[in-house]
């Protein structure tokens, strides 16, 4: 057995508790008679890649980790190679990438769940090595990972909640016969759909018992997994469904998140639905979805809430420093929080999404959304600028990031607003290339996350845009797009998402 057969123990790559979650793990292969185990990690767009391995691959894996291309780093939304994998360092600035070298999956076992609707099968999320033993510094999980262990280094934790809208449609024709079928930066032609809904509504329960029959295998499938659902909801547009969950640590809410929108997406298709979180679907009647990322900030040793506000103040002083901190850099995350050209359509004035930056009591229409009392141990704050499409690992990181920064310099947020849409402070971006832009000039998220990662970002993110931009040229007619929006992003986005 060579000393790479051994690379965790090597590298000192598992914690304790990491080395007891994997014993659990081996146990669980046999008390579940689990044959296949999908191992999985989050690529830069936030959707899921990787291996299915069988029972004895995956106990080799908790020793060894288990070689995998880093080729879909290469490719944007639409799988377009951006970077050049033969040049001398394969575009990424870092020695050693040149050349599509793989690298080393390793599987947190902490993250290990039998999936309720294939059998004999789990899914586990990894996280990517470089073969040296570093983390692969591209991966959206490693840098939410070194974000939160900055926080933890000044003594603070982050706990969050999710709150994310979705569709679920019904598909009448797959057009794998009639369509395209695709190819490297042209996505294939996505299904043809119908909504399961009619009209705009809002917390109707009669629109909820009208897709009960496949919102119920979604529902036990997620609380199978041990993943908090509390709520199921009613949107307001036709077909729109909201989700929430319980409060998690920051790291177990961004798994949770990629896990709910994978369960939710794989349950729907084998019911011959398709469920998307694109934002706007070129689908008449639609509206955008959004995600709502609420957030504590907590002692790291105690957990106790440091937001908590005394009387006649919104939030304790912490908290409002993380919250000034949030609005200082929300030009810059916007690409992290709404990563695609489509997001921005959330971006309107009394549209209930923020178009600028500011904060508010219990005020949907601010960007930072104040939940709070006096005393109360659940105080926190409500970012509603995200994308329901967003990569959940980067628009933790970028929260944790820009809140800790707020904390450690005890940035003021300004006053509270009243009147958020009509406030004289500076406007979020409108669109992705104007959010790439801010990204690119930024100099705080390039400190955080590093330079080589921004120009990679910025990079992929320019490829999707400079194609959207070739569309609209060729296809210039607004009057032909449904709902105002182009065809190529529906067929960008909404399978994929």
């Amino acid at each position: 057995m060579t000393s790479s057969s051994k690379f965790i123990q090597k590298h000192g790559l598992y914690s304790g508790e990491q080395k007891e979650a994997a014993e659990l793990s081996r146990q669980e292969l046999d008390a579940q008679g689990i044959e296949i185990v999908r191992l999985v990690f989050p690529d830069q767009h936030g959707l899921l890649r990787g291996k299915s391995l069988t029972k004895n691959a995956y106990l080799a894996a908790l020793e060894s980790g288990i070689d995998i291309t880093m080729a879909p780093f290469f490719f944007d939304t639409a799988n377009a190679i951006v970077m050049n994998p033969f040049s001398a360092d394969g575009g990424f600035a870092i020695e050693g990438l040149g050349g599509s070298p793989n690298v080393k999956m390793v599987p947190d076992p902490a993250t290990f769940k039998v999936l309720p609707w294939v059998e004999e099968t789990a899914v586990v999320i990894c996280d990517l090595y470089m073969s040296n033993g570093e983390l692969f510094p591209f991966a959206p999980r490693s840098i939410l990972k070194k974000t939160l262990q900055k926080m933890a280094d000044n003594g603070y934790g982050l706990i969050a909640g999710i709150e994310m809208e979705w569709y679920l449609t019904r598909v009448v024709d797959d057009m794998l016969q009639n369509g395209s079928l695709g190819a490297p930066g042209s996505p294939a032609d996505p299904p043809k759909v119908a909504p399961v809904a009619r009209g705009y509504s809002y917390l109707l329960t009669d629109h909820l018992d009208e897709i009960d029959d496949v919102l119920r295998p979604i529902r036990k499938a997620l609380v199978s997994m041990g993943l908090p659902l509390r709520t199921l909801d009613d949107e307001w547009a036709p077909s729109q469904v909201e989700t929430t969950f319980d409060i998690l640590d920051a790291l177990a809410a961004a798994d949770a998140a990629v896990l709910f929108r994978m369960t939710v997406k794989q349950v729907a298709k084998r019911q011959g639905h398709l469920a998307s979180f694109m934002c706007t679907p070129a689908i008449d009647g639609f509206y955008a979805s959004g995600w709502h990322l609420h957030t504590s900030v907590v002692d790291a040793e105690t957990g106790e809430n440091l937001m908590v506000p005394l009387l006649d103040e919104p939030l304790s002083g912490l908290g409002q420093n993380y919250v000034g901190g949030t609005l200082e850099h929300g030009i810059a995350a916007s690409v992290f929080t709404t990563p695609s050209i489509n997001g921005y359509r959330r971006r309107r004035p009394y549209s209930l999404a923020p178009d600028r930056l500011t904060w508010g009591q219990d005020n949907r229409a601010a960007m930072m959304r104040v939940i709070s009392a006096p005393g109360d141990p659940s105080s926190h704050v409500e970012n509603r600028v995200g994308d329901s499409a967003a990569n959940p690992y980067l628009y933790m990181a970028a929260q944790a990031a820009a809140g800790l920064d707020g904390i450690l310099n005890k940035t003021e947020p300004g006053p509270l607003s009243e009147d958020p849409y009509s406030q004289d402070v500076a406007q979020l971006p409108t669109t992705l290339a104007d959010a790439i832009d801010a990204l690119e000039a930024d100099t705080f998220y390039r400190e955080a996350f590093g330079d080589a990662f921004i120009d990679y970002l910025v990079t992929i993110k320019r490829s999707e845009v400079s194609r959207h931009a070739s569309w609209v040229a060729e296809n210039p007619d607004a009057e032909t797009y449904i709902n105002g929006v182009t065809d190529w992003e529906h067929r960008e986005y909404f399978e994929l998402f």
